[in-house]
C-alpha cells in the first residue's frame, strides 16, 4: 500500500511539473488592466518573453526570463532576466524573490536614462545616464534598499535650472552595506563624500566639492552659496531626499 501511494504521489508531482513547465506565460502575465502589462506574451512560465512591458504607464522595453527550478526547493522564485529598451534602458541579472516579497539581485548590470518617470525623485531639470554594475542588491518588499555591493556611475550630468550647466561624471562604490563612497570621475567638479541610503526610503549625500578650471562661471557662483571654502579650496555640502 505504501509503495502504491508513493508511486501515485510521484506521478501527480511529475504531472504538475509538466503542466507548469508548459503553462503559457500569457495565462499569468496581463496584457491590459494592471499596473504592469505586456504588449504581447510568448513562451512559458519557465522561459518566456514579454514585449513592450509597461509599469504604471512607463515603457520599460522587452523582457525575457528563464526560471531556475532549483530555487523553488528553498521557497524562492529565481530567474535570469534581460530587459532591453534601446537606447535608453537595458538590464541583465539574476533576480530572486522570497516568500515575503524581498528581492535579491545578483550580477546586475544596467544602463538607465535619468528620467523622473522611470526614477521617481530625480529632478526634471537633470539629464544624464546611470550605469550599474552590482554583484549584489537587496531590497525589501516596500522598496527599501538594505544592501549593495558594487558600483553605480552617473555620466554626463547636466542641470538645466536657469542655465544649462554641465556637472560632470560621478561614481558611488558600495561594499555590501547601504553607505557608499562618492567621488567624481571627471568633469568640472572635484567631489569626495558619501551617499547613505535610508529607510524612508531615501538618501543622505554629504562631502566636499571644489570647482575645477573647466567649471563655467554660473557653476562657480552657485558653489559660493555653500559658504567659505577651507584651506584646500573645498566647500562642504549636504543633501537629503526620498524616492
Amino acid at each position: 500500500m505504501k509503495r502504491t501511494v508513493t508511486v501515485i504521489v510521484l506521478v501527480v508531482v511529475a504531472f504538475a511539473a509538466i503542466v507548469l513547465a508548459r503553462l503559457p506565460a500569457s495565462w499569468v502575465l496581463p496584457t491590459s488592466g494592471a499596473d504592469y502589462r505586456c504588449g504581447s506574451v510568448e513562451g512559458t512560465l519557465w522561459s518566456g518573453y514579454c514585449s513592450d512591458l509597461r509599469v504604471s504607464g512607463v515603457a520599460m522595453g522587452d523582457l525575457t526570463w528563464q526560471l531556475r527550478p532549483a530555487g523553488l526547493l528553498s521557497g524562492k522564485l529565481v530567474a535570469q532576466v534581460d530587459l532591453e529598451h534601446p537606447p535608453t534602458t537595458s538590464a541583465q541579472g539574476e533576480v530572486q524573490i522570497g516568500l515575503g516579497g524581498a528581492v535579491v539581485a545578483r550580477n546586475l548590470t544596467a544602463l538607465l536614462t535619468l528620467d523622473p518617470k522611470l526614477l521617481p525623485g530625480v529632478p526634471s531639470t537633470l539629464t544624464g545616464s546611470l550605469q550599474l554594475d552590482l554583484a549584489l542588491a537587496k531590497i525589501t518588499r516596500t522598496g527599501v534598499v538594505t544592501g549593495l555591493d558594487g558600483r553605480i556611475e552617473a555620466h554626463d550630468i547636466v542641470d538645466s535650472t536657469g542655465y544649462v550647466t554641465p556637472l560632470g561624471n560621478f561614481a558611488v562604490t558600495f561594499s555590501g552595506g547601504t553607505t557608499g563612497h562618492l567621488r567624481d570621475i571627471g568633469g568640472p567638479l572635484a567631489v569626495d563624500g558619501q551617499l547613505a541610503l535610508t529607510p524612508q526610503p531615501g538618501y543622505d549625500i554629504s562631502g566636499y566639492v571644489t570647482p575645477r578650471a573647466t567649471a563655467v562661471p554660473a557653476l562657480v557662483n552657485a558653489l559660493e552659496f555653500l559658504g567659505t571654502p577651507d584651506s584646500q579650496g573645498r566647500r562642504q555640502f549636504a543633501l537629503s531626499g526620498t524616492y
